[in-house]
């Protein structure tokens, strides 16, 4: 069992790394379309929190 486990870590860690290449890969090869998605994806963040926003201000009045 704990074997398993152990290896369940080493795969996630591996993941982990390879994603994190990746991303500095692309970040290092394309930094204008990496800061666009950026953008977006703040973008994204700041419009989901105002429709929560709009939302409760709803709920309570």
């Amino acid at each position: 069992m704990f074997g398993e486990r152990q290896n369940a870590v080493d795969v996630k860690k591996v993941v982990l790394y390879v994603l994190l290449v990746f991303i500095l890969y692309s970040i290092i090869t394309s930094p204008d379309r990496s800061a666009e998605l950026v953008g977006v994806g703040f973008e994204g963040i700041s419009s989901a929190a105002k429709g929560v926003g709009t939302f409760m201000t709803e709920l309570v009045n």
